[in-house]
C-alpha cells in the first residue's frame, strides 16, 4: 500500500491551538502544591519570597521579624504583617497515542486535537517558575518528556507529539491506559496539576453498565487522591453514531479484530449509538465518581469555544469537584 501524505506536517501549534484566544483565561488550581517558594501560585506556609497579606494584631508567640511598624505607630497597637507563600505548579500531561486516537472524520483528527488540548492546557496554567511535563502512551509503553518551565519547553513537548508516527494500517498498536495512570501516579508523587488526554476506549472493554468500573479507574482514584486531575476526553462524530452508507468493514486499530457491519439496517444504526452513548456515560460516571475534571473535545465543534464555556464553569466548581479523600491533605 502505498504511502499516505501525513497532514499533520503542514499543522503548526499555532493552528492548533490559538493562544490569542485563550490568554484571558486561567485553569484554576486548588489542590496543594509542593513546589519551590518562587512561583506565582498561592501556598499554605509562609516562606521566603512570600508576599505581605494583611496586617494582625501581634500574639505572644508571632515572630518579631515580621511587625509591622507602620501599622503599629498608626495605631499605637504592635502589629505583624501576615505572609502569604507562593509556589511554583508542576503540570504533567499523559497523551493517549493509542491507534484509536489514529482517527477523525471532521476538522481535525482526534491525535491533533489531543495536542492542542495540551497547547490549551499548558497555556492556561503557564505562569512565572511553572513546570509542564508530558507522558506520551503508545504500544504499552511510556515516552516521557521531562518537565521543564518556559515556553519554549512547552514548545518542545508540543513538536514532539506531533512529531509522532501515525500508525499505518496493518499495525496493532494497543495500550494499557490504567497501566499508565498507576506508572503516573507512582513516579510523578510531586503535587499538583495531572492532565489525562485519551478518548477512554480500551480494548476488549464492551461493558456499558454505568455503575461496573472501567478498567482504569482504580488507577485514576489513587491518582485524584494526591493531585488535581483533569480529564480531557477526545470524541469523534463517528464514533457516536453510524452514517447509512451501505455494508462497511470496521477494525478495532488496538486488537486487529474486523467486523462487517450494514449500517442500511436501522435497528443497526440505533444499537450502535445507544451502546456508544452508554460508553460515554460510563466515562462520565467513573471520572465523577473519582473527582476529577473532564472537559469533552470533539472534532466536529469549536473546541476553542469548548474550552473557554469549560474553564469558567470549572472556577465555580473546582474547590468542591477536588476536595480530597478523608484523612489526605490538601
Amino acid at each position: 500500500m502505498p504511502n499516505r501524505p501525513d497532514p499533520r506536517a503542514a499543522m503548526t501549534i499555532s493552528q492548533l491551538a490559538p493562544e490569542r484566544a485563550l490568554r484571558r483565561l486561567e485553569l484554576t488550581v486548588v489542590r496543594r502544591l509542593e513546589g519551590y517558594l518562587h512561583g506565582e501560585h498561592l501556598g499554605l506556609l509562609p516562606g521566603p519570597g512570600t508576599e505581605l497579606a494583611e496586617a494582625r494584631e501581634y500574639q505572644v508567640g508571632d515572630d518579631v521579624r515580621r511587625m509591622d511598624w507602620a501599622v503599629t505607630a498608626r495605631t499605637t497597637v504592635p502589629h505583624v504583617r501576615d505572609l502569604i507563600a507562593d509556589r511554583e505548579l508542576e503540570t504533567w500531561a499523559l497523551v493517549d497515542l493509542s491507534g484509536s486516537m489514529d482517527f477523525g472524520t471532521s476538522t481535525l483528527e482526534k491525535r491533533e486535537l489531543a495536542v492542542a488540548a495540551v497547547a490549551t492546557v499548558g497555556f492556561l496554567t503557564h505562569r512565572l517558575g511553572d513546570r509542564f511535563g508530558g507522558l506520551m502512551l503508545r504500544d504499552s509503553a511510556l515516552r516521557r518528556w521531562p518537565a521543564r518551565s518556559g515556553r519554549l519547553a512547552l514548545y518542545g513537548l508540543l513538536r514532539a507529539l506531533l512529531a509522532e508516527q501515525v500508525a499505518t494500517d496493518d499495525e496493532v498498536h494497543r495500550s494499557d491506559l490504567a497501566a499508565a495512570l498507576e506508572s503516573m501516579a507512582r513516579t510523578q508523587r510531586k503535587r499538583g496539576l495531572r492532565v489525562i488526554v485519551s478518548d477512554f476506549l480500551t480494548p476488549h472493554d464492551g461493558e456499558i453498565a454505568t455503575q461496573i468500573e472501567p478498567s482504569w479507574e482504580r488507577a485514576m482514584r489513587k491518582l485524584t487522591a494526591q493531585h488535581q486531575v483533569l480529564a480531557v476526553e477526545i470524541v469523534d462524530p463517528r464514533e457516536l453514531e453510524l452514517p447509512n452508507i451501505g455494508v462497511v468493514t470496521i477494525g478495532d486499530p488496538e486488537t486487529g479484530e474486523v467486523r462487517e457491519i450494514d449500517t442500511r439496517r436501522r435497528r443497526v444504526r440505533e444499537a450502535f449509538a445507544t451502546a456508544a452513548l452508554a460508553q460515554r456515560e460510563r466515562t462520565r460516571a467513573a471520572l465523577r465518581r473519582v473527582g476529577a475534571g473532564h472537559l469533552v473535545l470533539r472534532t466536529d465543534r469549536d473546541w476553542v469555544a469548548d474550552t473557554v464555556r469549560f474553564t469558567l464553569a470549572y472556577r465555580r466548581i473546582a474547590p468542591r469537584l477536588h476536595q480530597p479523600p478523608k484523612g489526605v491533605a490538601r
